[in-house]
């Protein structure tokens, strides 16, 4: 066991498939005296008590990569057993069904609904600062207020089939989803690892869930 990590600890393992900003989203939590371990070991992964999804970078590739590391069924029994489950950008995009991206790919499909490329007279990719709204109320994302700002970098967006998951929305050329709940399965469309002080409160956040859990 690493230094540092002892038995019952909350250690949050940060999924290493070779796309993601790995270091920031380890250093941010690390910085809110979290454990964190990235690791692509599915026995790793499956034993940890909440596991993050980073991503940045194509969905088919993404997908191509976790089922090289013979890690897609891993993450599926994670969002199975109820364990917090968070996925960033990416990572939220291939919780769902499939994706649109440079042709048809099947996602993890932990989630119903397809992923779509950004619509409008809008610069592509959205890059910058937006403010959230909240349909309704989520433990993801107390103490953060209406119309909170945080960071973006995309061109596609989650278009889920139960309305009823959706978290927060974003309004970028057209309103669409910026985060998810759905029992123990949580995903952000942003990148709190860049998004100042309510990022830091959303990863706060995930990790008082894992706590509450282990």
């Amino acid at each position: 066991m690493p230094r540092g990590e002892e038995e019952g600890d909350a250690v949050i393992a940060v999924v290493d498939y070779g796309m993601g900003n790995l270091g920031s989203v380890a250093k941010a939590l690390r910085a809110l005296g979290e454990e964190v371990r990235i690791t692509s070991d599915p026995a790793e992964i499956a034993a940890a008590p909440g596991v993050m999804l980073p991503g940045v970078g194509a969905f088919g590739d993404a997908m191509a990569e976790l089922k090289a590391r013979g890690l897609v069924e891993t993450l599926k029994a994670v969002a199975a057993d109820g364990r917090p489950f968070l996925g960033i950008c990416l990572g939220l995009q291939l919780l769902f069904s499939a994706s649109e991206e440079g042709g048809y790919w099947q996602g993890l499909g932990i989630l119903p609904g397809v992923v779509k490329k950004l619509r409008g007279r809008i610069k592509i990719p959205h890059i910058g600062w937006n403010s959230l709204t909240f349909p309704r109320p989520t433990p993801l994302f107390q103490g953060v207020g209406e119309g909170s700002y945080v960071y973006f970098v995309h061109s596609y967006k989650v278009v889920p089939e139960d309305e009823a998951v959706v978290a927060a929305r974003v309004s970028y050329g057209e309103d669409f989803t910026a985060a998810i709940c759905s029992g123990n399965i949580w995903g952000v469309q942003f990148h709190p690892e860049k998004s100042s002080r309510v990022g830091l409160t959303v990863l706060q956040n995930f990790a008082r869930e894992v706590k509450a859990c282990s």
